[in-house]
């Protein structure tokens, strides 16, 4: 048996218009996971493209294709699902996209993946085997506990800054209101055993990864079982939190003796009111800037996302953002437009206004406006956000950021170079002359 696993080009990882190279991309998960839990009875060949570092044969030799997809990608990826269904081959479409949208997904695919894959797919691959595909296969199920290691070894780790990635959970205990994942798979984080992250961290002899958890301090108990597990191997790693461990003393001091040296954090917002109708309660009445301050003093630095366009935001917030940014010395800002993803509840709650503009998902990227804001026209969210990124890439707000940190100074520097070069080419990008406001 052939196998051939896709992950689709977006805008943002395209390797012959996007705009990170190998300096700023990891190598992603999914591609090697599903890899390495195909069953070893069935003796397959597989292989694996990611068209954000090359091409993708437009006549792969394969039985079977796999396609995972997420919404910004949707459209290249029924695109290449339809070209390889017109040649006889078998298409499998799975990930966040189907996982929200399976009877659309549906309309391109001989079988759809709905949920995570650990139990379905090497279901999936046996069934295909014996001649009996089924049309939809959906996780009824999770299990984490002795999941094969990705198979890292499939892609070219010398086209990515790190093959280093891993997960020790999956999903988020929290239910913010425009989050993808609470959608997709519910609000419960799924954990894997300590001991099987740490065989697996062993065994990439790494000194340095990245986690990908959207939320690795979920579970308290868990986390700071995780962390005092990590300090031993004396590697250094960057992940993902919320910005709660600020004022978690004995989590953040573990973490930091884990060898974390970044976190990326979702400010979001400053306004409470949005926080509040989003579901982010957890960060009402936060002092962001103590936060700032408490992660720095650990030697860990920070990379904030803001979500501008929520209710309640106005032209203010542009502005306010940039300056708190500044004032915090904040390591790699990250902006985004507020994006109604499909499944989700601010979709939903949306759509019921009659506030989405375009259900084009190749717009559904957080750069693009696709929805009516609240407190501003399409046009102000759109320049606002546009604004802040090039006032936060400039030259002088990266010297202002980083001159007085003194963490990790040459690695961010060249990180805020290249969002830099990001910063002032969004619209290259982004195509987004395909919807000006």
């Amino acid at each position: 048996m052939k196998i051939a696993l896709i992950s689709p080009r977006g805008p943002l990882y395209s390797h012959k218009n996007g705009v990170w190279s190998k300096s700023l991309r990891y190598m992603p998960l999914t591609l090697t996971t599903l890899a390495a839990l195909i069953p070893k009875e069935l003796e397959a060949e597989v292989k694996l493209y990611d068209e954000g570092i090359s091409d993708v044969p437009l006549d792969l030799d394969a039985d079977l294709i796999g396609i995972s997809a997420i919404t910004g990608s949707s459209p290249r990826s029924y695109e290449l699902a339809d070209h390889y269904r017109k040649q006889g081959k078998k298409v499998v479409l799975g990930g966040v996209h189907p996982t929200l949208m399976p009877k659309e997904a549906a309309q391109h695919a001989d079988s759809v993946v709905v949920g995570y894959a650990e139990q379905t797919w090497p279901q999936l691959l046996r069934d295909f085997k014996d001649g009996r595909l089924r049309k939809v296969y959906k996780n009824e199920k999770v299990d984490l506990r002795n999941i094969p290691f990705a198979r890292r070894d499939l892609l070219p780790k010398a086209r990515y800054l790190t093959s280093n990635t891993i997960e020790a959970t999956r999903g988020c205990a929290k239910k913010c209101e425009f989050c993808v994942v609470h959608a997709a798979w519910g609000s419960v984080q799924h954990q894997r055993p300590v001991e099987d992250v740490i065989a697996e961290i062993r065994h990439m002899g790494a000194r340095e990864m990245m986690f990908l958890d959207l939320n690795l301090i979920s579970d308290e108990e868990y986390a700071i079982k995780l962390f005092k597990a990590m300090i031993p191997l004396k590697i250094k790693w960057f992940g993902l939190s919320t910005v709660e461990i600020a004022w978690n003393q004995k989590l953040l001091d573990l973490c930091a003796q884990s060898g974390c040296n970044g976190l990326l954090l979702g400010f979001e917002t400053f306004g409470d009111d949005a926080l509040l109708k989003t579901y982010k309660g957890f960060n009402h009445n936060k002092d962001y800037h103590f936060a700032a301050e408490q992660l720095h003093k650990k030697g860990i630095a920070i990379m904030a996302c803001f979500v501008f366009g929520l209710d309640g935001d106005d032209r203010d917030v542009f502005e306010k953002t940039v300056q708190f940014c500044q004032d915090a010395k904040i390591d790699l800002p990250r902006f985004a437009i507020s994006t109604p993803f499909p499944g989700t509840m601010l979709y939903k709650r949306l759509k019921k206004e009659g506030r989405i503009l375009t259900e084009d998902w190749s717009l559904y990227d957080a750069q693009h406006v696709v929805f009516q804001p609240e407190k501003m026209t399409v046009k102000e969210l759109y320049d606002g956000t546009n604004k802040a990124w090039r006032d936060t890439y400039s030259y002088s707000s990266i010297w202002k950021r980083l001159s007085k940190n003194r963490i990790h100074t040459l690695r961010f520097l060249s990180a805020n170079l290249g969002y830099r070069l990001y910063a002032h080419n969004l619209e290259r990008f982004y195509n987004c002359d395909v919807m000006r406001p």
